[in-house]
């Protein structure tokens, strides 16, 4: 599913047109950025948590020269699903019906 598809099926669902659809997803990923910008984690009920981590110092070696180098501390985001989302994944998704 594109951004397209996925602005269109929010307008379908919730009877807004796909400009206003198409804000709100942009105001709600606005929102979200701010929050992981200062660190904070976001839980999102029903659908899972994200949070940002912080990966340490680590050496690395290229294999093809065997040279080693220091991978420098950095931030990243991760997510966890919640758990009625990993049983619907693993089951091969949502039945329509």
């Amino acid at each position: 599913m594109n951004n397209k598809e996925f602005i269109g099926a929010i307008a379908l669902k919730t009877g807004y047109t796909q400009d206003e659809s198409q804000q709100m997803v942009k105001d709600v990923i606005e929102q979200l950025s701010k929050y992981f910008e200062s660190g904070e984690s976001v839980a999102v009920s029903g659908f899972g948590t994200f949070e940002v981590k912080k990966r340490l110092e680590r050496v690395m070696v290229n294999p093809a020269t065997g040279l080693r180098m220091l991978v420098p501390p950095k931030l990243v985001l991760n997510f966890k699903p919640a758990t009625m989302i990993k049983v619907q994944v693993k089951k091969g998704g949502v039945e329509n019906g």
